[in-house]
């Protein structure tokens, strides 16, 4: 597959806005999801050890790659790498802790949309990956 040019006044030009928005859209999620982990860090320690060893260790590695992958994506700094990382981070965090087909049948819905929004952003983030950040970013196609 070849990138899309980015000469001025073409479609990929005109939808450098688009591409920045995208990114700002894929990345947020991230960030709010790193902040929310600093306010409640307790009980996300106690639900990390939960399904894995070395929580203490684990949680603030994990709100650190949040905050700053998704700071450093919506720049559109090292967007292929950070996006290949992202998107392996959305499918084993989904895995791991959406496991939905052992879920109890109250929690199986909750749990198998997140799941499966987690694959959707894995989907996203590869094509950023394959396709890079567009103009409006540090990496400058």
């Amino acid at each position: 597959m070849s990138n899309p040019t980015f000469a001025s006044g073409s479609p990929a030009a005109t939808n450098g806005t688009l591409m920045l928005v995208a990114r700002i859209l894929m990345a947020h999620i991230f960030i709010v999801a790193g902040i929310r982990k600093i306010m409640q860090y307790d009980g996300m320690v106690a639900y990390i050890a939960s399904k894995l060893p070395m929580a203490d260790l684990l949680t603030p590695l994990v709100i650190v790659f949040e905050i700053g992958a998704g700071v450093l994506f919506i720049l559109g700094w090292r967007t292929r790498t950070l996006a290949w990382l992202m998107a392996a981070f959305c499918v084993v965090a989904g895995c791991i802790f959406h496991n939905f087909l052992q879920t109890p049948d109250a929690a199986f819905t909750a749990q198998m949309n997140n799941f499966m929004k987690n694959l959707a952003m894995a989907g996203g983030f590869i094509m950023f990956a394959i396709f890079g950040p567009g103009p409006k970013s540090i990496d400058k196609q």
